[in-house]
């Protein structure tokens, strides 16, 4: 799933969500053969040398018993798998970003302590998403979403030129869980045309599309040749094609597809929605930034 010397880190607060979450991170890590970090945020350690005498603030003894907690847990689900734990002395957002630097992928819940219960989406979540630099799969869904009963992983795909690592990441998802990946890609029919400009002939939006999801699916799969891949071309808008056929997927991958907005950077609206709507797992994955070419004096 990564670099194998870099971990699957899975942020932990001691809530119900944030147990579910762990549960789906250690799970995630034995299937891929990953050691398991766990992290949990505190800003206790700022101020320790404030606290008078020489017994530990409260916060930084529940901060410590939260992550021995989760890791006893761990250990106890998955024995083969090495796992460590460390709290973090920073606010949850810069915590999990300073992770991403260094994990294979991020795992975080879609609630936490804290969070109010009518959001569809914790804004830790949903802020840490839309800039890790490393995939960010936030476990949320219904009871067979979270088990991986369906033996199915779904991608969306919209562009090809800004998603192969997503599509990457989803085959090696499908491998390693030896089940069936499904590849979706979502099309519209176009405006209608005008005289500079006349309209495509019957069906052209959608043979376009057949050759975008060709396009971003050749590398990969080849790659990967024992992976089961099922295509879908459906017509509609993307978020909501996703959305829709989410609830018969174990994972949702989508491509982070980042925009400025009002409160700074956000993912697009396909990944924002899944986010907030998938009735499973969702991974968001973002696109690495193509290296700067070297100046040549």
């Amino acid at each position: 799933m990564g670099a194998m010397e870099h971990p699957l880190t899975v942020g932990t607060d001691g809530s119900d969500a944030a147990f579910r979450s762990l549960d789906w991170a250690v799970d995630e890590a034995a299937r891929h053969g990953l050691p398991l970090r766990i992290v949990h945020a505190s800003r206790w350690e700022r101020y320790e040398g404030t606290a008078p005498g020489p017994e530990r603030p409260g916060e930084q003894v529940l901060a410590e018993n939260i992550v021995e907690s989760a890791a006893a847990h761990a250990r106890h689900r998955q024995a083969d798998i090495e796992v460590s734990g460390e709290v973090l002395a920073d606010d949850a957002v810069t915590a999990l970003l300073n992770e991403a630097l260094h994990a294979s992928v991020l795992v975080l819940g879609a609630r936490g302590l804290g969070e109010i219960t009518g959001l569809l989406l914790g804004s830790v979540s949903l802020t840490v998403a839309a800039r890790a630099r490393c995939p960010v799969i936030v476990v949320r869904g219904d009871p067979a979403g979270l088990a991986g009963t369906h033996e199915r992983i779904l991608l969306g795909v919209t562009d090809p030129a800004g998603e192969m690592a997503a599509v990457r990441f989803a085959f090696r998802e499908a491998e390693a869980r030896r089940c069936t990946l499904q590849a979706v890609c979502a099309w519209r029919h176009a405006a209608h045309g005008t005289a500079d400009d006349p309209p495509l002939p019957e069906g052209a939006d959608e043979q376009r599309a057949s050759a975008l999801l060709d396009t971003a699916l050749a590398e990969a799969a080849a790659a990967h040749p024992e992976v089961r891949v099922r295509r879908a071309l459906v017509e509609g808008p993307a978020h909501k094609v996703l959305v829709h056929r989410a609830a018969a997927a174990d994972l949702l991958v989508v491509a982070a597809q980042r925009r400025r907005g009002h409160f700074g950077l956000q993912p697009g609206r396909v990944a924002h929605t899944a986010l907030c709507h998938a009735a499973c797992p969702v991974a968001v994955v973002p696109q690495p930034a193509e290296p700067t070419p070297r100046r040549r004096d």
